[in-house]
């Protein structure tokens, strides 16, 4: 006998360090069988879900699902983002290499709360998704060196090459809306020698021995695998994230690939 999906949700694994997973114990479930608010108020509370069994939705359909719980977030190719790599990319998001730590919304007029990436397929080695839980960074640093994050204020560059970029100011740290946690707001810095369309950063607040002190902890810090959860894509996989209490990055591809990922933000 089949439990139900609000049952499955209730069922489902922890990972580690962090998240869920949820696995379907029937075929020919979708992800629109799964109730996106206590789909998302479990994502709250885990910070990621990965949805293993159930079959994914067309583009179309995807966006109905997620518009029920809130506004989407759209860009100038639309609300789905096909994450592909490209032999040429001008931007590193679409390369074989590593993507840096950060948050998503960064350079958008609104911050979505949560994404939801969709994995079409899922060959090739390399390229896990990591995820990094701000909030108990935050927590397990010392009083001084957060004192000091609080002063501080960093200005992000880029060219706008694919679907974002330009100026942005953010404090380091920020309050989540839904918690009232303290997180982390830090997007790495991408070395114009090694990244296609790179990201420049300008520390302010605090002197410069102290945001070269609050740069090169956080290059440790947030790497520190307590806090990481690094997700091995299989064709099929369905992961949803919670974006104010976490960074995410991605690893570089080790081999071949021919990955496909599709992403949509809810504002």
């Amino acid at each position: 006998m089949t439990k139900s999906v609000n049952k499955v949700l209730v069922d489902s694994e922890p990972l580690r360090p962090f998240g869920r997973l949820v696995a379907s114990d029937a075929e020919g479930r979708t992800l629109a069988d799964v109730p996106i608010e206590e789909l998302l108020a479990l994502t709250l509370q885990a910070k990621v879900v990965v949805l293993r069994g159930f079959e994914l939705l067309g583009k179309t359909e995807l966006e109905t699902y997620c518009r029920a719980a809130g506004e989407i977030l759209q860009w100038n190719f639309g609300s789905i983002l096909d994450l592909v790599v490209r032999d040429t990319a001008e931007n590193y998001l679409f390369d074989k290499g590593d993507v840096p730590f950060h948050w998503d919304g960064a350079f958008a007029e609104r911050v979505p709360r949560f994404f939801l990436f969709q994995c079409v397929r899922g060959e090739g080695a390399g390229g896990e998704t990591v995820f990094c839980d701000s909030v108990e960074a935050y927590r397990d640093a010392p009083e001084d060196l957060r004192q000091l994050w609080a002063r501080t204020t960093i200005t992000y560059r880029t060219d706008k090459l694919a679907h974002y970029g330009g100026l942005a100011e953010w404090p380091l740290l920020s309050t989540h809306p839904a918690t009232g946690e303290t997180t982390i707001r830090y997007a790495e810095p991408l070395d114009p020698a090694r990244y296609a369309n790179p990201l420049f950063l300008t520390v302010e607040g605090i002197s410069a021995e102290d945001g070269v002190r609050v740069m090169e902890d956080l290059r440790e810090r947030l790497h520190d695998a307590r806090y990481c959860y690094a997700h091995e894509w299989r064709t099929g996989d369905i992961v949803v994230a919670e974006n104010h209490a976490l960074l995410h990055g991605r690893n570089a591809f080790t081999g071949s690939v021919s990955r496909h990922l599709q992403r949509i933000q809810i504002i």
